[in-house]
């Protein structure tokens, strides 16, 4: 049987149990801010997406919750454009950071719930295109894949406990750099 150590067990627990207690938004996104703001997200074919897979709830309100905060996180970002421009962004495909494994596996028992471990082999990954239009015009577009092979040893911006802190650190540090010049212009 394969060991893991102390510090990636506590931390895929902290994931497992820190996830359930948020408070969450309806697959139908009733947010007047996200509706308002300047991206729009489509997420294409999300069954076959490598690694959207939950610890401890059924699959689509995991997805529901998962593609919520990203939404809310691309809304967060797109802030910082001029005003007058939109972000429409197709996501194809999401890789979590972390994997999921039976509790059995990580020596927790048979009863406990599944859960993710956090290990430097399983970056976080994210592939989609966008269009950044001004006026209904594209002034810029790009076919995105996104991995941050050293996500476990970049320091982290804000809460060591917040869900899917990885994947936007990885979001935020490409937005900074794609869009500088429009962020300049504010």
């Amino acid at each position: 049987m394969k060991k893991f150590n102390v510090s990636c067990v506590s931390a895929a627990l902290l994931l497992c149990f820190s996830g359930s207690s948020f408070a969450e938004k309806s697959a139908v996104n009733d947010d007047p801010e996200t509706e308002n703001s300047q991206v729009s997200v489509t997420w294409q074919s999300p069954d076959d997406y490598r690694d959207v897979r939950p610890t401890n709830q059924s699959r689509t309100r995991f997805q529901e919750q998962t593609f919520n905060r990203l939404e809310a996180h691309f809304a967060e970002m797109a802030e910082a454009l001029p005003e007058g421009q939109m972000l429409e962004v197709t996501v194809t495909d999401v890789d979590l950071a972390g994997q999921v494994w039976p509790s059995s596996f990580v020596g927790l028992g048979s009863g406990a719930e599944d859960v993710r471990i956090i290990k430097d082999i399983d970056i976080p990954r994210m592939s989609f295109s966008y269009q950044l239009k001004e006026n209904g015009l594209v002034i810029k577009e790009s076919d995105v894949d996104l991995k941050d092979m050293g996500f476990l040893h970049t320091s982290l911006r804000g809460s060591d406990s917040e869900t899917l802190r990885y994947e936007k650190r990885m979001l935020d540090d490409w937005f900074k750099k794609e869009f500088s010049d429009q962020i300049a212009k504010q």
